[in-house]
């Protein structure tokens, strides 16, 4: 199957991180007249610093188109220079896994997860957010170090995202084949099937995967977002750390009231947190300490090849040349009827 990329990547979504405001890029003119006042209410007052913002803007545009093959040419580079920590983490074994996750998932491959046993892993019924172990506090504990002795070699980074500065590319780090694939594919994916089989839960066939750290100095929080993806998965792996709540309020389609409507989170090791994608949220300050979370993007195809998330438009299709994911499209579904997607 070939993957590709909506070209909507290439223009829009652009987090201006000194501003906390998302942007579409066309032209600087074009800019200037959309975003202009805007710019100058948040401190950008000077000729100087809006063509600073824009050289910004006009930089991260071009990694964008570079970034298949940056990636690709860093993941070769790390596969050949890389010294593993914990060699054994990077294929998945059922003794990382919490016993309740493995026990909720083979209640999910009967398909008679009751609603009983539903509402027992249920955070929020409104937003429909689940919470439940997910893998053991030893696997936490690796997964951590090894993304510590990564961090501090001398080999190329990709980070997640313009939002997130500190964090780890699983796929690049050599975690995919091993373990990311078949942990969505035999695992997580049954309980997605259950719990959200109309946001795309049953038709997964891609991923993105990345690890977030927050720390004094670093990243302390995440403006409020949703994102690309039909079905998101957020585990914490620990270490020590206070405060940095997640937040999250109504979907990306509802009215501003909804969307700041919030419920607060606490982040706890081992557990991961399960929700819609598009559903509006961030991190709060941590204030001390240091956490890691694994984010686990899922993306259905069959969903987003209808109607694109980020520009909420039929995407305009631009293959992935890396033999990757691209952002999970594969082709048109002309005529197909979608449930429940969300516009921005």
């Amino acid at each position: 199957m070939s993957f590709y990329n909506c070209s909507c990547f290439f223009s829009r979504n652009i987090f201006l991180h000194k501003y906390g405001l998302h942007v579409e890029y066309f032209s600087k003119d074009a800019f200037k007249k959309t975003y202009g006042s805007i710019l100058n209410k948040k401190g950008c007052t000077s000729d100087e610093a809006f063509n600073s913002v824009c050289i910004e803007i006009e930089a991260e545009v071009d990694r964008r188109k570079n970034a298949g093959q940056a990636s690709l040419e860093r993941k070769e580079t790390i596969a050949k220079g890389y010294q593993r920590l914990h060699p054994e983490i990077f294929t998945l074994k059922e003794e990382f896994l919490d016993k309740e996750f493995l026990e909720l998932v083979n209640r999910c491959k009967t398909g008679l997860l009751s609603d009983a046993e539903k509402k027992a892993i249920e955070f929020n019924a409104a937003n429909r957010l689940f919470r439940f172990p997910v893998f053991t506090h030893e696997f936490c504990d690796k997964l951590v170090e090894e993304l510590e002795n990564f961090e501090e070699s001398p080999l190329p980074k990709g980070r997640p995202n313009t939002m997130n500065k500190y964090g780890c590319l699983l796929d690049e780090l050599g975690f995919n084949e091993g373990f990311l694939v078949p942990f969505r594919i035999d695992y997580v994916s049954w309980i997605t099937r259950c719990l959200f089989p109309d946001w795309g839960g049953d038709s997964l066939d891609s991923h993105r995967v990345f690890s977030v750290r927050y720390s004094s100095g670093e990243d302390l929080d995440l403006s409020y977002h949703y994102d690309n993806a039909e079905v998101t998965l957020n585990v914490c792996l620990g270490k020590d750390f206070t405060e940095g709540d997640l937040y999250f309020g109504g979907m990306n389609t509802e009215s501003r009231v909804e969307r700041t409507n919030y419920v607060v989170y606490t982040n706890q090791v081992t557990y991961g947190l399960l929700h819609r994608a598009r559903q509006m949220h961030g991190a709060l300050p941590i204030d001390s300490g240091t956490r890691h979370n694994l984010i686990i993007w899922m993306r259905s195809s069959a969903v987003r090849n209808n109607l694109c998330p980020m520009c909420n438009d039929l995407p305009q299709l631009e293959k992935d040349t890396t033999n990757g994911y691209g952002q999970g499209f594969t082709e048109y579904q002309e005529n197909v009827e979608t449930v429940n997607v969300c516009t921005i």
